[in-house]
C-alpha cells in the first residue's frame, strides 16, 4: 500500500467554509466520510456518499477503518486531530505514508488567542474518556491550566477537585464552541462555580491559587508521607527521593514496582512525568486499595495494578524498563525472572533492611555485579523538652543495569 488513501482533516465550528482549498478538495474528493455526528451534520443535506459515524466503544470504529484500507476516506475531526485526537490513534496503526492530517487550530490554540496566555507557558491535558482525577498531578500555585473537557459536567467536577485540593480560590473560564456563532465565554472560581447550563463542546481554562495555608504538594520525587494512606509499608520520603534518582525514570519508560506497599514509588515514578506508566505489584488486599486510592488523589489514576505474589504474577507483564523491589526479596526465583525480563540498559534497584535481605543482594551482586549504597536517615525528634536525633532503620540499596 503505497498511495494515500486516508486524509484526516480538522474542522473547526465554522464548518466547511472554514477549511483550506487543498483540505476541502480532500473531503470533496472522498468515496467515504468518518466523523462524529456533529462533524457529519456539516455537510451539504444532499451529499449522497456514504458516511460512518463514531461508534462506541471507539475502537469498533478504528477497526472498521482500518479493514477499508484502501478505499478513499476522509475523517472529520475536531481541531488539531494530532492534540489528544483521531489522527494519534490512527498513527500508531497506519503508516504516515498512506494517509494526509491537515489541522485546524487546536481548542488549546483558541482558548489561547481568548485569554492572551502563551501556550508554550500553560499544561494542558484531556479528560476525554479519561479519569478527572488526572488533574491532581498537574495542580500547584500559579499553573495556567487547558483542559480538554469531557461533556458539560466537567468544569464542575474540575471545580470540586480543585476545591477538595485547596484551591478554591482558582480562577475557572470555560470556553464554549469556540470558533462558531454561539461561542461563549463564562468565568468564575472553583469553590462559588455554580455554573449548570454549560454546552457539551468546551474546553476549561485555571488559573491556579492556592488557600491560604495550603502546602503544595512538589512535583520532584518525595513527597511527605503524610501524602499517603498506608498501614506502615510506606518507603519513607528521604529514601524515597533517592531511590526515585537512582532509578532514573525518563519519559515513556515502564516500572515494576513489586511489593509495592502504598504504591509511592511507582506513583512518584509516574508523577515525574505524563508519559511515564508503572505497574504495582502487591499481594495484600488491604494495601492494594491503599495504592488505588494514593493512585487517585496523586494524579497517576492510570497506574496499573496486578493483584498476586511475585514472582508468580510477573512473567506475562509488559517488558520493564527499571524494576523496584521494595519486599520480598528472598523469594525464590525473583531474581532471575526480573533479570530476564528487564532490557539492555534496564535497571534493578532493591532496598533491604534486613541481614537476611543483604545476602540476598550480596548472591545477586555475585552474579551481575552493581552498586551498593547504604541509606541512613536521622530526625530530629522531642525528647521530653528537647530535640534529639532518632535514626530510622538502615536501608541497603542495591542497583545493576543491564548490560
Amino acid at each position: 500500500m503505497t498511495h494515500k488513501w486516508l486524509s484526516i482533516i480538522g474542522i473547526g465550528e465554522d464548518g466547511l467554509q472554514g477549511l483550506s482549498p487543498i483540505a476541502r478538495s480532500l473531503v470533496e474528493q472522498a468515496e467515504v466520510i468518518v466523523g462524529g455526528d456533529r462533524h457529519l451534520a456539516m455537510l451539504p443535506t444532499d451529499d449522497q456518499r456514504q458516511k460512518i459515524a463514531w461508534k462506541s466503544p471507539f475502537s469498533v470504529s478504528i477497526e472498521e477503518v482500518i479493514r477499508r484500507r484502501g478505499e478513499s476516506i476522509c475523517i472529520l475531526a475536531s481541531g488539531d486531530p494530532m492534540c489528544y485526537g483521531i489522527g494519534v490513534t490512527l498513527t500508531r496503526r497506519i503508516p504516515i505514508s498512506e494517509m494526509t492530517i491537515i489541522p485546524a487550530p487546536s481548542a488549546f490554540s483558541l482558548a489561547c488567542s481568548r485569554l492572551g496566555w502563551s501556550l508554550t507557558e500553560v499544561e494542558t491535558l484531556s479528560l476525554c474518556g479519561r479519569p478527572a482525577s488526572l488533574l491532581q498531578s498537574y495542580t500547584y500555585p500559579g499553573a495556567r491550566l487547558l483542559i480538554l473537557s469531557a461533556g458539560k459536567n466537567t468544569p464542575s467536577i474540575v471545580a470540586k477537585i480543585l476545591t477538595e485540593r485547596g484551591f478554591g480560590g482558582s480562577e475557572i473560564t470555560v470556553l464554549e464552541r469556540m470558533g462558531g456563532t454561539q461561542e461563549r465565554i463564562v468565568a468564575g472560581t472553583a469553590v462559588l462555580w455554580n455554573e449548570t447550563e454549560i454546552a457539551a463542546l468546551n474546553a476549561i481554562a485555571i488559573h491556579c491559587k492556592a488557600d491560604a495555608g495550603v502546602t503544595p504538594l512538589p512535583r520532584l520525587p518525595g513527597l511527605p508521607d503524610h501524602a499517603y494512606h498506608h498501614d506502615g509499608q510506606l518507603t519513607k520520603r528521604e529514601v524515597r527521593a533517592v531511590t526515585l534518582s537512582t532509578l532514573a525514570p525518563i519519559p515513556g519508560e515502564l516500572l515494576w514496582d513489586v511489593g509495592a506497599g502504598c504504591g509511592s514509588i511507582s506513583i512518584e515514578w509516574m508523577r515525574t512525568d505524563p508519559r511515564c506508566q508503572a505497574i504495582a505489584i502487591e499481594q495484600n488486599s488491604t494495601r492494594l486499595r491503599y495504592v488505588a486510592d494514593n493512585a487517585a488523589a496523586l494524579g497517576t489514576p492510570n497506574l496499573q495494578i496486578i493483584e498476586g505474589k511475585a514472582p508468580n504474577v510477573l512473567p506475562d507483564l509488559p517488558t520493564p524498563n527499571a524494576i523496584f523491589i521494595g519486599g520480598g526479596v528472598t523469594a525464590e526465583g525473583l531474581f532471575d525472572i526480573c533479570w530476564s525480563a528487564l532490557q539492555p540498559g534496564g535497571r534493578l534497584v532493591a532496598n533491604v533492611v534486613t541481614i537476611e535481605g543483604e545476602q540476598t543482594l550480596f548472591r545477586w551482586y555475585e552474579k551481575v555485579g552493581g552498586n551498593f549504597t547504604r541509606i541512613a536517615i536521622q530526625r530530629a525528634e522531642p525528647i521530653g523538652k528537647f530535640l534529639g536525633w532518632r535514626a530510622m532503620a538502615p536501608v541497603t540499596q542495591w542497583i545493576a543495569v543491564k548490560k
